[in-house]
């Protein structure tokens, strides 16, 4: 294991059979999902100029004051509305960057309906001085260079892409099978690893192999697939394996690689534009609550360091998106030779380990506002399932052993706060039933997440700061 994860570790530009490029940690374009939220913006990008483009062509033909309605330039009232015409027929996605065609239909078909609407405004508000041969221009002249934009974005495409839009992996596990071109392939059986769902160190190896990838193809013994099948839908990628027996173990779907039936087991908890909103809402409340509350993270780094020695801030291992690891930042509540770095020991009521000022932070969720940078360097969500510590039990059994769904929770990035959390599941774990009671909560979450849920459960966590369970 050891072994492995130096090897990710060194070999971030070293090359996997079929082509493609892994690292330990996916570096920006490293992934084809960065490289097409690149060209999405791009041909957003050029779509936009084209309306812009046409617009400036009418007025070398008509006076500005022919192309305005109430005072206002009819481009400053189209581009908001073709923009969102593009949203809505999903100019920007996987089939568009693929198949050229599909692109400019689906853009023409936003500048058409963005057309209709400004004429309709023009006979609903009875807006008659807008010069008819003006709009036909901005809209004809937009349309052809919507057209050349998309040939231009095809080949820029070609030089990012290649011939594949979606990244696959081909995970090979003691099932021989022959790749698809293009596609990455690691023996992991070679290396001696597999999904072991009591081992957490092989589980974080495996998730930062595949996080690069959109699709990961699993060709495993027959005995591993329970355990590939859990592992990847605790995962924000496709995730499908290989089959040869009609056992589905949950799938979504059937699909196809090479000659061979798949079954399709994830897809990834959210979309593009679901991931652009949630990321959004996140730097936006994230950055806002840092600056607003930056006087009382002073106070209480000083009154930290003041009280005992060490650091102000704790940091510790936690399991993230994916299953992947990563280091949380909280305020040190604990003395610093009593600090548990694994999570082993749950805290107590009346926790000796526990410092004056720790006790407070602690009663009022204070120790918790650090995460806001672990928000704003993307390992964490303002709002999302609860990272555990990889030491942490139910009882005297280990999460990950107390409860098999709980590798599933971690398909969305972790959060400050969640679900489980405003229900008053919080404290200790003292039983089995305490994790059971909140894994329910994170996959409700996960499987019926919307922003709006998100901006209810920020509120309603303002009622359940200062909680009993909060020691």
């Amino acid at each position: 294991m050891d072994e492995l994860r130096a090897d990710l570790a060194d070999t971030s530009g070293a090359r996997l059979r079929g082509g493609a490029s892994f690292g330990a940690v996916p570096r920006p374009f490293s992934s084809a999902r960065d490289k097409r939220t690149f060209l999405y913006c791009l041909s957003l990008l050029l779509d936009i100029l084209s309306l812009i483009a046409g617009f400036a062509i009418a007025l070398q033909l008509r006076d500005e004051q022919w192309l305005a309605a109430g005072g206002h330039s009819i481009l400053y009232i189209a581009l908001p509305i073709f923009v969102m015409f593009e949203i809505a027929r999903e100019v920007q996605d996987v089939e568009t960057l693929a198949n050229r065609l599909v692109g400019i239909q689906r853009s023409l078909g936003a500048l058409g309906a963005t057309a209709i609407v400004i004429i309709g405004m023009g006979f609903l508000f009875k807006i008659e001085d807008i010069s008819r041969l003006g709009l036909a221009v901005t809209f004809g002249a937009a349309g052809i260079f919507i057209i050349l934009s998309k040939v231009l974005l095809d080949i820029i495409v070609r030089k990012m892409m290649g011939d594949a839009v979606i990244s696959t992996i081909l995970i090979i596990d003691g099932l021989p099978v022959e790749a698809e071109p293009h596609a990455a392939v690691v023996d992991v059986a070679a290396r001696g690893i597999w999904p072991d769902l009591d081992r957490p160190d092989m589980i974080d190896t495996l998730s930062r192999i595949i996080a690069p990838f959109d699709r990961v193809i699993v060709a495993c013994r027959y005995d591993h697939r329970p355990a590939w099948a859990t592992f990847l839908k605790g995962h924000d990628v496709g995730g499908e394996i290989l089959l040869d027996r009609d056992h589905l173990f949950g799938a979504v779907a059937i699909g196809r690689y090479d000659d061979c039936d798949t079954i399709i087991l994830s897809r990834g908890p959210l979309n593009l534009m679901n991931r652009i909103q949630k990321r959004a809402l996140d730097l936006v409340v994230s950055i806002v609550a840092l600056v607003v509350l930056s006087p009382l993270l002073l106070l209480v780094a000083l009154l930290i360091r003041l009280e005992s020695p060490g650091p102000a801030l704790f940091r510790q291992m936690r399991v993230g998106q994916g299953n992947r690891q990563f280091r949380i930042y909280k305020f040190r509540s604990m003395h610093i030779e009593s600090s548990d770095a694994d999570g082993h020991q749950s805290t107590a009521r009346a926790d000796a380990r526990i410092t004056k000022v720790g006790r407070i932070i602690r009663r009022t969720s204070i120790d918790e506002l650090p995460q806001l940078l672990n928000v704003i360097r993307g390992e964490m969500s303002m709002v999302g399932p609860r990272p555990h510590a990889l030491g942490s039990t139910a009882g005297s059994e280990l999460f990950w052993h107390a409860s098999r769904q709980y590798w599933l929770r971690h398909a969305l990035k972790p959060g400050i706060t969640g679900l489980a959390q405003i229900r008053g599941y919080r404290g200790a774990t003292e039983c089995v039933e305490d994790l059971a009671r909140r894994v329910r909560c994170d996959l409700e979450y996960v499987s019926n997440w919307s922003l709006w849920a998100d901006v209810l459960i920020m509120l309603k966590t303002i009622r359940v700061v200062i909680h009993k369970n909060a020691y």
